[in-house]
Formats: structure tokens, C-alpha cells, sequence
């Protein structure tokens, strides 16, 4: 295919050859370049990472399990403080003992009453702290 193009007051013609000399001599440069060798040198670092990646995302899937568990007996132990029935009369008794052997009973209704009240309102605090350290988790 030939092509007439005026240039400066004189016509110059430009072959389809010239076109395509170009093109391949363009291609074979870009072949002759050390350029793939770069790419395999920089896809053996990117494996690498992908398995210190996975190592880490798993990890983090064990941290997002436990802090689920957690959460987990927390709500148990809110249930069963809920069903805990502690104004029939005396017939409630709360008692404390350490390691030792040594332990604190008491009956009195209003004791018991203060002590699983606090002890709700701290399991309720740590049980929307980790239900918000979820929310916030990333894997």
C-alpha cells in the first residue's frame, strides 16, 4: 500500500515495508530485552509472601476464634447469672472459697443481690468489648 503525503511543497511516498520494518524492528528489541528475566527473579519473593501471608491469615483466624469462644462462655455465664433465683428467703446462699480451703458463706438476700449485680455488669462491660475487638478484626 502506498501513501502520498505532501510535505514542505514536495510529495514524499511512504511504503507499507517501512511501516512494518518499523514494527518488527520495535519487536525484536522488546524481545531481546532482559526483562523476563526480571519478572521470574520477582515472582519467586511474591510465592514467599504469599506463604508468609497465609501464615499470618491463619493466625489471625485462630486470634478471630478465640476471641469468639470468649464471647462465647461469656453469654453462657450471663444466662446463668440471669436464671439465678436469689429472693426466695434464705434458701439462697452464696459462698467464696480459696485455694487454701478457707470459705465465706452468707444468706442475706441483699449481699447476694449487690455481688451478681456488679458481677453482671462487669461480664455485660468485657462481653461488648470483644464483641466490638470483633467487629473491628481484620484477617
Amino acid at each position: 500500500m502506498t501513501t502520498t503525503a505532501k510535505q514542505n511543497g514536495t510529495s514524499k511516498k511512504e511504503n507499507a515495508n517501512t511501516t512494518q520494518k518499523a514494527v518488527v524492528k520495535k519487536l525484536a528489541q522488546e524481545a531481546t530485552t532482559t526483562k523476563p528475566a526480571e519478572k521470574t527473579t520477582q515472582e519467586t519473593p511474591k510465592k514467599e509472601a504469599v506463604t508468609l501471608s497465609l501464615d499470618q491469615r491463619i493466625n489471625q483466624f485462630e486470634k478471630l476464634r478465640g476471641l469468639a469462644n470468649q464471647r462465647e462462655r461469656l453469654a453462657n455465664t450471663l444466662t446463668e447469672l440471669a436464671r439465678f433465683n436469689y429472693n426466695q428467703g434464705e434458701s439462697s446462699t452464696f459462698s467464696l472459697k480459696d485455694a487454701t480451703g478457707l470459705e465465706f458463706k452468707t444468706t442475706n438476700t441483699n449481699l447476694i443481690k449487690m455481688v451478681t449485680g456488679q458481677l453482671q455488669q462487669t461480664l455485660e462491660t468485657r462481653k461488648n468489648e470483644l464483641e466490638s475487638e470483633i467487629l473491628e478484626f481484620k484477617l
